[in-house]
């Protein structure tokens, strides 16, 4: 059994080039402009459903997104937007996802980041807290019983720890030695709940030894310590030796979702936060001090990552809403020709005489 223990401090990685580096930074501001936009389209009710912040979390889901390789597969969690543009979704797609428009990759029929690519390497979440894990488990195994050189890691907040999935997947996992990395991100609270109201334990990447297998804990508000642990966590899965559990110490500076109001946070905490460790804030810093990059590098992106999103936006506004029919796109292989009871009125008759009516086709997901 290997004790957990803390990962090495953030320095700069000798395997990342300058324009990864920037790259970093990249995708961290890509993030929280997003949803910047978002928010602005959610006062507007152009937005369906909540709004899912990722504030002040963005180091953790880039730095370890970024450590994956193109073949390697994710699971993101609905703080994980940043995970989901590194591994190839694109702003376009989110918008249309959160309008609800007719083109967005579910076709208007779920919310949020609720949506998988697995030829780019993201799998969509489920809701329930923790259920992922398993998943990600299965998925896991099957790459190691198929012998693919592949990786998968899945997301989960703190809340998700104390949930019977956590504990029956990573235990799972564990026992195959799937090629897994399992991230908790240790954000302070899982809805209104405070870490210290749900685990007695003083770290959560203490429980990593009572399952068998290695942890590591870094600082998840510094992009460069995250990319360093969870690159050590996926050598390790690639090499054949297992599980890691790999938690990220943040701070979640948004409530659960748009609607929340944080009543319950004690006053002061999220401007300590802000203040002292915004994740953006700290890592241009230590380009520009550190790793000697000039503003006008930095302004280079975020003038990059301001005309993308004005050119998104105006795109997704002229997408259509959905179509009536969609709603029935994935669900079977093709309409049914028996008889279902829920078509409108006019349609029953074609489809009790197996004729499909006019403009019906073939649904499929493309």
């Amino acid at each position: 059994m290997t004790a957990s223990r803390a990962a090495p401090a953030a320095s700069h990685p000798s395997a990342l080039s300058r324009d990864q580096l920037l790259e970093l930074y990249y995708w961290m501001r890509l993030t929280r402009s997003l949803e910047e936009r978002l928010v602005n389209l959610y006062r507007q009710t152009k937005v369906v459903g909540g709004l899912f912040r990722s504030l002040g979390q963005e180091a953790d889901a880039v730095g370890s997104a970024f450590a994956l390789e193109r073949r390697d597969v994710l699971s993101p969690l609905i703080r994980n937007l940043g995970s989901m543009l590194v591994k190839g979704a694109t702003p376009l797609e989110i918008l249309r996802q959160y309008m609800a428009r007719g083109d967005s990759p579910t076709r208007g029929r779920e919310l949020n980041i609720h949506f998988g690519d697995t030829e780019r390497g993201f799998i969509g979440q489920i809701s329930h807290l923790g259920d992922m894990v398993p998943v990600m488990a299965g998925v896991t195994l099957s790459f190691k019983l198929r012998g693919e050189d592949r990786v998968g890691l899945v997301y989960v907040g703190d809340g998700a720890t104390s949930t019977g999935a956590f504990h029956e997947g990573i235990n799972f996992a564990a026992v195959q030695r799937c090629p897994l990395v399992v991230v908790v991100e240790n954000n302070g609270y899982a809805y209104s709940t405070p870490v210290s109201r749900q685990t007695a334990a003083r770290h959560f990447v203490d429980k990593a030894p009572g399952y068998g297998i290695r942890g590591l804990q870094a600082d998840g508000n510094d992009v460069l310590a995250v990319y360093q642990a969870t690159k050590e966590a996926v050598d390790t899965a690639r090499a054949g030796e297992g599980v890691t559990l790999v938690e990220l110490i943040t701070y979640r500076r948004k409530g659960h979702a748009e609607h929340d109001n944080q009543s319950y946070v004690p006053e002061g905490e999220i401007d300590r936060w802000a203040a002292e460790n915004d994740p953006l804030d700290r890592y241009v810093r230590v380009l520009r001090t550190q790793l000697g990059f000039d503003a006008e590098a930095i302004a280079g992106i975020e003038a990059r990552v301001g005309a993308e999103i004005d050119a998104a936006t105006d795109e997704a506004e002229r997408s259509p809403m959905p179509e009536p029919r969609d709603c029935l796109v994935g669900v079977y292989h093709d309409p049914p020709l028996a008889p279902v009871l829920w078509y409108r009125e006019g349609v029953r008759s074609a489809v009790d005489s197996h004729e499909r009516p006019q403009g019906w086709g073939t649904y499929d997901a493309r």
